[in-house]
């Protein structure tokens, strides 16, 4: 899962949940959909993620420069201990070094989406006492950077409580119906086959919910075990998250395959003897161009370089590589 290192390796699994227990919902039969919005903007399906906050970020503009990617994904946006969004819970959206780095790469020629959530930190779909309270604290960072799309990171005890869940759905929803044509996604951990539990009764709330949503992303990675190298894991990752939505939404295999997506994480993850390499992206870019997945992402353009002496686990990939080999892959990903 996508968190700091110190959390990370504290916390492989997901907390225990803290809500009711998952309902099942009975899949909602809709006619197929045509393709995501995301493919209407050239590069928006390829949007690794920048952490500002830590991990010795570069400047955006440099990747830009050195790679030719256009979107990034910035994160995270957390709780600052109510229902009011700030970077890391404690920057504020305007006058920063945030603000000022996106309008550098709309500078650039670029642009940006922003994921609100992440392992740690305070989340807003749990301090945010209602659905339409948590769209408001989703719509103050729209409103803010004048986003054309927003990444919901659902994780740890946000994912764990059905409360939460059906929550982040209707806000959504609601997110939705105010800012026509914005591209959402919700991105989850998963298991090598698939979402889990908590994944799949996401995705049926989604669609019970009739949430148009953009893109179902999966975290394949800290799988704690798997089969084969970690591209093909992917793959059945990937699989897997397909038939759920296909199931759920009563979507065709193309219009399924266009509404989800894949974000990685480059190099060695957290777990042991787990890592990603090129060859392993190169694998996962061929499964998104032939079935024109939703989005192609990664953590993190922090992580895509060669550790140093001393550099921290959150800055480099812990393997053998030049500078951005990672973000030059993904960004051949055009939807």
């Amino acid at each position: 899962m996508r968190k700091s290192t110190a959390v990370r390796t504290l916390a492989p699994l997901l907390a225990a949940a803290l809500g009711p227990a998952a309902l099942l919902l009975a899949p909602v039969s809709t006619a197929a959909a045509a393709p995501t919005a995301a493919a209407a903007v050239p590069g928006m399906a390829a949007a690794p993620y920048e952490y500002l906050g830590w991990g010795s970020p570069q400047k955006p503009v440099d990747v830009m420069k050195a790679t030719g990617v256009k979107w990034f994904t910035l994160a995270f946006i957390l709780s600052d201990g109510g229902c009011n969004p700030k970077w890391d819970g404690s920057r504020p959206l305007a006058g920063g070094s945030d603000e000022a780095a996106i309008k550098s790469i709309r500078a650039a020629g670029g642009d940006v989406m922003v994921s609100v959530g992440g392992w740690s930190g305070n989340k807003l779909g749990e301090k945010c006492s209602s659905a339409s309270a948590l769209a408001g604290a989703y719509q103050k960072v729209i409103d803010a950077y004048r986003l054309k799309a927003l990444d919901v990171d659902i994780e740890n005890t946000e994912f764990s409580n059905a409360t939460v869940r059906q929550r982040v759905v209707d806000a959504l929803k609601i997110v939705k119906s105010k800012n026509p044509g914005i591209v959402t996604y919700v991105t989850m951990g998963t298991t090598p086959s698939g979402p889990d539990a908590n994944g799949k009764d996401l995705i049926k709330r989604g669609a019970a919910a009739g949430l148009a949503n953009d893109g179902w992303v999966v975290m394949p990675f800290d799988f704690g075990g798997h089969s084969g190298t970690m591209g093909q894991a992917t793959v059945s990752a990937l699989d897997g998250l397909k038939a759920a939505v296909k199931s759920a939404y009563g979507y065709s295999d193309d219009a399924a395959y266009r509404h989800i997506g894949v974000s990685s994480m480059n190099g060695r993850t957290d777990e042991a003897g787990e890592t990603v390499t090129t060859a392993d992206f190169r694998t996962i870019l061929g499964y998104a161009k032939q079935h024109h997945l939703a989005r192609f992402a990664f953590w993190s353009v922090n992580r895509d370089r060669a550790c140093g002496s001393g550099t921290e686990a959150d800055a480099c990939s812990g393997i053998a590589q030049s500078p951005y080999e990672f973000t030059k892959i993904v960004v051949q990903y055009q939807g």
